[in-house]
């Protein structure tokens, strides 16, 4: 028997995970659950603290450790790495991941590989007396921290005034990612020009978001890339930076794909990225056919999973699971019951506290209707929607919709039909916004 350690395995994904084949001999662990991998405690997530609590429960463990997997963003996804490599499991080096995960650094290696995909970009300071002084871009253009996930801290800057104006909740709000990545490089060989560039600086980055959003889900073995599904993002709210649905498959020109299955293969050889999944997000302008590359995530995405099972017939949990063995992933096409499947974002743009959130009784409502659907509420009733956890600057989640159909227009009406049933009710707090 092989045992197989997910970080941050929570109740929601487990059907996800039940979902895999060829795992007859395998058997997966919770490693920490998701409270412990994503939530801070006392205001502050702890990376060493994460890390010592996980290797106390491997050492803990009456048996083999054979392989270590995430689908969580970070700390997880670097913890992931620190953990493989302390006990030589199969996995890509702490170096190559913090090449994801570093955005400065990370661009710097994009540059290199494909530099007509990157936009101009530069490190900022949030604590100089002069931000300004690095940057060298246009306006208008976007800043956020050197690491962070679902938007936080991120802001379109179209003059120094606005600049100017955000400084002030960038300085206090960037350590609580900025003080667990600083905690991981210590545990990464980084350049010696870099390495001073750490978890409470910036990015400001031109702005590359016309046309079309997706994202490659890959992996590398053996040298080898390989590119097994591309989902569509689309975006709502002001500035289009809000994340409201994800589709797969992709239904982009076949030569685009193409491109970008190129473009990735040739950043993750720069990055020297072997052994792991990835994720990999790019923008193409069907008027002016440009591609642009947004970032790399040196892991699956747990919001595609159920996407994966519903369309292919397994979660890409199997792709994270193979590949934590040392194997080659073996991961179907198309064998699932739908043509294509949706994750639904359900989102407000003003501030406000939730009065009434989708109950059991809803829910079940929903699926007897639709019996593929899954609803996953992310807030309770009662609840200021500013002390939610990773919210982007200019919304807030409320909940999450996975529903799968056989053509585009049945997968819209199912959503639309879904929001007449569940209620999502917010007192709004007067003049606020995200």
């Amino acid at each position: 028997m092989k045992n197989v350690f997910l970080l941050g395995l929570d109740d929601f994904n487990l059907p996800e995970v039940d979902s895999l084949r060829r795992v007859d001999n395998v058997k997966i662990h919770r490693l920490l659950d998701v409270e412990e991998v994503s939530r801070p405690r006392n205001g502050r997530l702890d990376f060493e603290a994460m890390r010592q609590q996980a290797e106390a429960r491997l050492d803990s463990f009456d048996g083999s450790i054979d392989g270590i997997a995430s689908h969580w963003d970070f700390p997880s996804s670097s913890l992931v790495g620190v953990l493989r490599n302390a006990r030589g499991l199969p996995g890509p080096s702490n170096e190559a991941i913090c090449r994801c995960e570093h955005k400065y650094w990370s661009r710097l290696e994009q540059k290199k590989a494909v530099p007509d995909l990157v936009p101009p970009f530069a490190a900022v300071d949030p604590f100089s007396d002069d931000p300004f002084e690095t940057i060298d871009i246009d306006y208008p253009f976007w800043i956020k921290p050197i690491k962070a996930h679902s938007s936080h801290l991120g802001f379109k800057i179209r003059n120094a005034g606005e600049l100017s104006g955000h400084l002030p909740e960038i300085r206090e709000k960037i350590d609580l990612f900025g003080y667990p990545f600083e905690q991981y490089l210590r545990h990464v060989d980084m350049p010696g020009e870099i390495a001073h560039i750490d978890g409470h600086w910036c990015i400001a980055e031109g702005i590359i978001s016309a046309g079309r959003q997706c994202t490659l889900e890959g992996y590398v073995h053996d040298g080898r890339t390989t590119v097994y599904g591309i989902v569509d993002s689309s975006r709502s709210g002001e500035h289009q930076s809000s994340f409201s649905r994800y589709q797969y498959p992709s239904d982009l020109p076949t030569d685009v794909r193409q491109q970008m299955i190129e473009a990735a293969d040739k950043v993750l050889k720069g990055f020297h990225y072997d052994g792991a999944p990835f994720n990999m997000e790019f923008y193409w302008d069907p008027e002016t056919g440009r591609i642009r590359l947004l970032e790399v995530n040196a892991r699956i995405s747990k919001s595609h999973c159920p996407l994966f099972r519903l369309v292919d017939g397994v979660s890409h949990h199997q792709v994270a699971v193979d590949l934590a063995l040392g194997r080659k992933p073996d991961f179907p096409h198309r064998q699932g019951s739908f043509a294509l499947a949706g994750k639904f974002m359900v989102r407000v743009f003003k501030d406000g506290t939730v009065t009434r959130m989708p109950g059991k009784e809803e829910i079940r409502q929903v699926q007897d209707l639709f019996p593929e659907a899954r609803i996953h509420p992310l807030t309770t009733e009662g609840t200021p929607l500013r002390h939610l956890h990773y919210q982007d600057s200019y919304s807030f989640e409320l909940a999450d919709i996975f529903l799968g159909a056989q053509s585009q227009g049945e997968l819209l009406e199912k959503y639309e039909r879904c929001l007449e049933i569940l209620p999502f009710e917010i007192e709004p707090l007067e003049g606020a916004e995200a």
